[in-house]
């Protein structure tokens, strides 16, 4: 995302990521497509490294990449962690693929269901991922969700992602507070750096995010719910939920719906019995995160 394919620079990239929050982004300009060629010439890896320099100097971590960029059925696929996009620039993106993955990338296929509306597993998906080429996949991009995909990321054990593939001001498509929550991907890091982030991204501990809405592992969201909502017993009928983060949930149990807006407290009446099911948290296409009733009555 920046001078070979979108309208803002890579040092402004930077600046509105960490006003937005973001602690990394990764540099993933197209190898194939590149409309600005004839202001940016040369070395494909230029825009990362006018990006590392700027994040070093302001302490923001910034992940080279790029994007193999080919139409359906092989479409678009992110190579991160890599050292030089150069050599990628080659006429099979099967070697191009292979020669991310000699740099130890990470291959994240990106917005399956672009441009055709029809998110399409092709034979050279099953083979690439099949052979472990495939490390994730977007489910979640710029204002499109592929439910199918939820699936796909159990049936063979990829990292779900959400990334915006914004090309000018995110403000301009999402605003600044009270928009949509612009798509991006929880990795859950052990510790706040590039190797943390590889080491999270390919044991697959990630949750995406968008508008309010979650796709990852059962394990995954639990531990995200456990850290954001935090519950103090009132009485023997009524408990205090509050919301520590800028999640909002949605619980349903018994028939009855809980509201837990973020950054908010609000009181209710303790569920008597039935499993929590969490109706904005996903872990599989048809499937919502349902917690049984036994680990809410511990807690309290």
């Amino acid at each position: 995302m920046s001078a070979m394919d979108a309208v803002s620079s890579a040092t402004d990239l930077i600046n509105r990521a960490a006003a937005w929050g973001h602690k990394a982004i990764a540099i993933t300009d197209h190898i194939e497509y590149r409309p600005h060629k004839k202001v940016v010439l040369g070395d494909l890896n230029e825009s990362f490294k006018i990006a590392k320099k700027y994040g070093d100097g302001i302490g923001f971590i910034v992940i080279q990449g790029t994007e193999i960029t080919r139409s359906k059925p092989l479409g678009h696929l992110n190579a991160l962690f890599i050292n030089d996009a150069n050599v990628m620039e080659v006429e099979d993106p099967l070697v191009s693929i292979d020669k991310a993955l000699e740099q130890g990338a990470f291959i994240q296929w990106n917005h399956p269901g672009w441009p055709d509306d029809k998110s399409t597993l092709y034979p050279v998906h099953e083979d690439l991922l099949k052979a472990g080429k495939i490390h994730a996949v977007e489910v979640l991009n710029y204002m499109e969700y592929y439910p199918v995909a939820f699936d796909w990321c159990n049936q063979y054990g990829i990292a779900p992602m959400a990334n915006t593939d914004i090309h000018d001001l995110i403000s301009g498509d999402y605003g600044w507070g009270g928009g949509k929550m612009r798509p991006m991907t929880l990795v859950f890091a052990t510790e706040r750096s590039e190797k943390g982030i590889k080491e999270a991204l390919f044991a697959r501990r990630t949750a995406a995010l968008f508008d309010g809405k979650l796709v990852g592992k059962a394990e995954y969201l639990m531990k995200l719910i456990q850290a954001s909502l935090k519950i103090r017993r009132i009485n023997d009928k009524t408990i205090e939920v509050t919301n520590i983060s800028d999640i909002p949930y949605e619980m349903t149990n018994g028939g009855k719906l809980y509201l837990f807006p973020c950054r908010k407290t609000v009181r209710i009446g303790i569920p008597k019995e039935g499993a929590l099911v969490f109706e904005n948290c996903f872990v599989g296409m048809k499937q919502k995160l349902t917690i049984p009733f036994e680990w809410w009555s511990s807690i309290l």
